[in-house]
């Protein structure tokens, strides 16, 4: 059988990948970084015989390079520092940093390796082992289905959209696509999100993967993840202050741009606990990504009026385990009161009536020193050293 690579482009990451890099770059580059991947759920075929696979893929992701096409597209980003892309120009990915083998019927990929190459990796690495592992079930007859449940999630959101309660409702509703990193294949995705932006234009706004919104027109979406508050734990900052830090140092590099913070690193109270009027204030708004999305809200909406600021001035973005009828309570819910926003990810690029993978890659060291996330949903949490997760939970207050 001949090789074809499953990446093409490294704009088919998500937009938060440059976003973070930029900022590592510029504040911390000498940082390194260790990331491992995960599958939290049962996979009904062992993902060990993807190995040979995922290293060739793994070869031939790593002789890319940005065209100056791309490199024109990324410096027309208002947020994005000509330094920075200047950086793209030499960039490429370095095979030696990332290690594939197997543990019974299990894959193990760990990247070991400055932080600025480290990094980049995730997306593309789970994109890969995603569409690996699909491929056997990508027929014709499996599209066909596909097509089926895409077809009923635009016809849902367009009979909602035409109804007199959306007439009603305070504020826009407003969808991206954040479903890179499980998609069935890099082509489905580009399917779905053409197929969802063309029949609903002002409510599918954007997608987090930078290709495509450059590739259709389409806003890029994205700000920050896990890893870069994570980072702040082994960065020289007193552990109790990595989250401020974390913040300080995006507002410094952003200025305005790109202000909408991830609150749940080490959960919501904690996070709240450190988002005082100084950030509420500068961060247009907060996403969710573990948790009761509603008592989160909640939560959110009543720190904002303890700091008397409008939540209707603020934006609370979704982006955990969303379908089509979820996004549209949530939205019911929360319209009176604040503006929101959606990221839907496997449900919109992954809904083929398969089982879907729940792949992770996240960072487990900075710096020689363990972090972890403390997440608001217990199968979530992340970390490989006990003893650190336990001082950590100490020095927040959370209970174990």
């Amino acid at each position: 059988m001949s090789f074809s690579p499953l990446i093409t482009s490294l704009l088919d990451t998500d937009l938060y990948k440059f976003t973070m890099l930029q900022v590592v770059l510029h504040h911390f580059p000498g940082a390194h970084g260790e990331y491992e991947f995960r599958c939290r759920n049962v996979p009904e075929r062992p993902l060990s015989a993807l190995r040979t696979e995922v290293e060739a893929q793994l070869d031939a992701l790593c002789t890319l390079r940005f065209t100056q096409e791309e490199l024109a597209y990324l410096r027309n980003l208002r947020f994005i520092k000509s330094d920075f892309v200047d950086y793209l120009e030499l960039f490429h990915l370095q095979r030696r940093f990332i290690e594939v083998s197997t543990t019974g019927d299990m894959l193990t990929i760990r990247i070991k390796g400055p932080m600025v190459q480290a990094m980049f990796f995730e997306i593309f690495v789970l994109a890969i082992v995603n569409e690996l592992y699909f491929q056997p079930c990508d027929t014709e007859e499996r599209r066909a289905e596909g097509q089926r449940r895409l077809d009923g999630k635009i016809a849902r959101l367009a009979a909602f959209c035409a109804s007199e309660e959306a007439a009603r409702c305070r504020f826009p509703l407003l969808i991206a696509d954040f479903g890179t990193r499980r998609r069935f294949s890099r082509n489905w995705q580009r399917h779905a999100v053409e197929q969802v932006h063309a029949a609903l234009p002002t409510v599918f706004r954007g997608t987090s993967n930078v290709y495509l919104a450059w590739q259709l027109g389409m806003t890029p979406i994205g700000t920050m993840a896990h890893e870069f508050l994570q980072a702040f734990q082994a960065l020289g900052v007193r552990l109790r202050d990595f989250q401020k830090a974390a913040l300080e140092t995006w507002v410094q590099e952003y200025r305005g741009d790109l202000g909408i913070a991830l609150t749940d690193v080490v959960g919501m109270a904690a996070f709240l606990a450190d988002f005082d009027l100084y950030f509420a204030k500068l961060f247009d708004g907060l996403r969710h990504d573990s948790g009761d999305p509603y008592a989160w809200g909640e939560q959110a909406i009543r720190h904002y009026q303890a700091l008397r600021i409008d939540p209707a001035s603020k934006m609370l973005t979704f982006s955990d385990g969303l379908d089509v009828e979820r996004i549209l309570a949530l939205y019911r819910h929360f319209d009176p009161h604040i503006q929101t926003s959606f990221g839907i990810g496997t449900n919109l690029t992954n809904d083929m009536g398969v089982s879907p993978l729940q792949i992770v890659l996240k960072l487990t060291h900075c710096n020689g020193q363990p972090v972890a996330k403390l997440s608001d949903s217990p199968g979530k949490t992340m970390c490989t050293d006990a003893t650190f997760l336990a001082y950590l939970r100490q020095v927040f207050g959370i209970a174990s």
